[in-house]
């Protein structure tokens, strides 16, 4: 019996697939979004909306969007970095949320989107306007909230203060992302705490990476401190262009795992979502760093 539940975002077909130098057929990223939803997901980040020659793997944003399925109960999201990125978004007609990213240190902003941290604020909430101008919802991940590739340690007061700001804008939630997989449980629960608390009640949503084998540690400290979203990748996929060291996020079958055993609902079938990463290993021809997906079922009905 499940006694809480907790969102799951679907982020293997942008974040999962953005970091692949091999060029993924649009066809098979239609082909993962659909298996991500027939598995339960139901919101699920399908592109980013970014210049194609710093990501050359979301040259196909538009294309992607005019093949996905037509549902009314599944929220297609788009990443933007600016206002350019925001009405190619809703240009396709079939985006509805955009994902504005504000970085919490210059360093990381600088690289990723070309804005300080204090421009990628701004930005990100006239990205917010423009989404709610158009009749879409928008939602802002703060990046890099846990340390900086370049600038190193980055103060929890300075996070918890753009999410403040950012909550001035009127986004659905506000995420926190540990970009290069630096966080561990104790700094997660004292950030997701005082977020909460600063913009409640704006719920809070947590991105993490694997890097260095505490994301799944990093899952559950952030549940227990309140947040009420997860971003998570199937097959456990994912790095960014722009943060050197960041793997891939945490996997969405592993989270699942985690949390039903936990007695967490999260919606989604965990024995389609082992068998999409065996799917998307044979597209990407490698086994991928999930590690439900590569033991035994237990117990075994899942």
């Amino acid at each position: 019996m499940c006694t809480k539940h907790i969102e799951m975002v679907e982020v293997s077909p942008r974040d999962g697939l953005q970091n692949e130098k091999a060029q993924i057929a649009t066809a098979d990223k239609l082909a993962l979004i659909s298996r991500a939803i027939d598995a339960g997901a139901r919101r699920i980040e399908v592109a980013s909306f970014v210049n194609p020659r710093a990501v050359p793997q979301m040259a196909d944003a538009e294309a992607v969007c005019a093949g996905l399925p037509h549902r009314d109960d599944v929220t297609y999201i788009g990443l933007v970095m600016n206002l350019r990125g925001a009405d190619r978004a809703i240009a396709t007609g079939r985006i509805d949320q955009l994902g504005a990213v504000a970085v919490a240190s210059d360093g990381l902003g600088v690289a990723n989107q070309g804005q300080t941290s204090e421009e990628s604020v701004q930005v990100s909430k006239d990205i917010i306007a423009s989404g709610i101008a158009a009749g879409k919802s928008a939602q802002v991940t703060i990046a890099a909230a846990f340390g900086c590739p370049y600038d190193g340690e980055v103060p929890e007061e300075r996070v918890v203060a753009m999410a403040r700001s950012l909550s001035e804008a009127g986004p659905v939630e506000i995420g926190l992302a540990d970009t290069i997989g630096v966080a561990n449980p104790a700094h997660v629960a004292r950030l997701v705490t005082a977020v909460g608390a600063a913009i409640a009640p704006i719920p809070v949503r947590v991105h993490f990476h694997n890097t260095r084998g505490t994301g799944l540690a990093n899952v559950w400290a952030a549940v227990e401190a309140g947040a009420s979203a997860v971003d998570a990748s199937i097959g456990g996929l994912g790095g960014c262009p722009f943060a050197p060291g960041a793997a891939g996020n945490v996997a969405t079958e592993d989270v699942v795992y985690m949390l039903k055993r936990a007695g967490i609902g999260t919606g989604l079938d965990l024995i389609a979502l082992i068998e999409t990463n065996h799917w998307l290993a044979g597209v990407m021809d490698r086994k991928l760093p999930a590690m439900v997906a590569q033991a035994p079922l237990f117990p075994k009905v899942a």
